[in-house]
């Protein structure tokens, strides 16, 4: 989804005649879905003399690139990283989406505000960043608030069965299940339900995708997460996106947020005014308010988007706008 939104932007930017006078080429390097993989990638980016880089989605991918990217001094914009560390790498990395700090704020004032949850267990998966972080923020943001977490279980991410861990929740029988986990939090909701766990169902962005819903996702009977984008934004330019491109592709979060990554790397180069790396970063450190199909993106002296959070409610597995939380 992410590599299809990129593409449609290019595609895109190119019918109306490139930019700065020549068509975007646009070079795709498989990181085969792991860290050093996604590191080779980077050194590939570097020695084909790209200008700029969208990517990675996954934050482990991301933060093997940067490091490789920021040493050769080519901006980099994550369309989905959400990690507190990676813009953190160095003055050429930004991202368009929330950081997992804010999000895991976000569900765990939820979680205590909107459903006075007392108590919480996290399901975490401990060999992904992602997943490492957002538990992190809920954490210290559920205690702040009063409550009390009653265990963090660890599972590992390429499995099917959680049985093992969702028995050790449901003894636990808490308010709150957290689970900021990627596609297979589908099986571990799915699971939890037909298990009997009480506890209202919460997890971060990685929920808003097909193969969460696809593995489980869409039998969940009430479940909350949060999101950068939803479909039904009633944004103008969300609104043409969404009839555009829903033609060609799945329109997803996912491919929202490459499209965005891409354009507004676009609107740098066009600012900058000539093919140049330092240029560019330095276009991009100044976006403010660029129109995106998620929302306004204003980058930070980071290099991260202030933008809110956007709470979806899934109700029989359909989702709905709950409410939007504001940095």
């Amino acid at each position: 989804h992410c590599l299809q939104g990129v593409r449609y932007a290019v595609e895109e930017i190119n019918a109306k005649g490139g930019l700065l006078g020549r068509k975007v080429e646009l070079l795709e390097f498989d990181n085969h879905s792991t860290a050093i993989q996604s590191k080779l990638a980077a050194r590939q980016a570097v020695a084909a003399g790209v200008l700029a880089v969208v990517g990675a989605s996954w934050s482990d991918h991301s933060l093997a690139m940067a490091p490789v990217l920021q040493a050769a001094g080519i901006p980099m914009v994550s369309p989905d990283s959400t990690n507190p560390k990676l813009t953190r790498l160095g003055d050429n990395i930004f991202r368009v989406c929330f950081t997992d700090d804010f999000q895991g704020q976000a569900m765990a004032a939820l979680a205590r505000q909107e459903f006075q949850a007392k108590t919480a267990v996290m399901l975490v998966s401990i060999t992904t960043a992602y997943s490492l972080s957002l538990s992190k923020a809920f954490r210290a943001e559920f205690e702040t608030l009063g409550g009390t977490i009653l265990a963090e279980l660890e599972y590992d991410h390429e499995s099917k069965d959680f049985s093992e861990v969702i028995a050790k929740a449901k003894a636990l029988d808490p308010d709150a299940l957290f689970v900021p986990g990627y596609d297979e939090s589908g099986f571990i909701v799915k699971q939890a339900q037909a298990a009997g766990l009480r506890a209202v169902q919460l997890g971060g962005d990685a929920w808003n995708g097909r193969d969460f819903f696809a593995n489980g996702g869409q039998e969940l009977k009430k479940g909350y997460f949060s999101a950068n984008w939803f479909r039904d934004l009633d944004f103008p330019e969300n609104r043409r996106f969404v009839e555009a491109y829903q033609k060609v592709y799945e329109v997803t979060e996912f491919a929202a947020l490459s499209y965005d990554a891409f354009s507004v790397l676009a609107n740098a180069i066009t600012r900058a005014g000539a093919p140049d790396r330092t240029l560019i970063r330095d276009a991009l450190a100044a976006t403010k308010a660029f129109p995106g199909v998620a929302g306004p993106i204003t980058f930070d002296a980071h290099g991260d988007c202030d933008k809110p959070v956007l709470i979806l409610e899934i109700t029989n597995g359909k989702i709905g706008v709950f409410k939007a939380v504001t940095p």
